[in-house]
């Protein structure tokens, strides 16, 4: 997986007996070499962690002039 500053981060989240759940996030800071995790991002209410993503997870690239949207 390899993202840069600006994208966004999509986690799908799934528990039986439950609808599936989206989340996502804007990556503010790449911390692996190559645009590799771990990344900083922020959540949609604010929070800021640090997030290596998992196999539920899909990046959404966007070019540098609109990042941050």
């Amino acid at each position: 997986m390899r993202a840069a500053i600006g994208d966004k981060v999509v986690l799908l989240t799934h528990h039986v007996g439950a609808r599936e759940r989206k989340r996502t996030a804007i990556i503010l800071a790449v911390e692996g070499p190559n645009g590799e995790p771990p990344y900083l991002v922020r959540w949609e209410d604010g929070h800021e962690s640090m997030l290596t993503p998992g196999v539920d997870a899909m990046i959404e690239h966007y070019p540098m002039e609109t990042a941050g949207r």
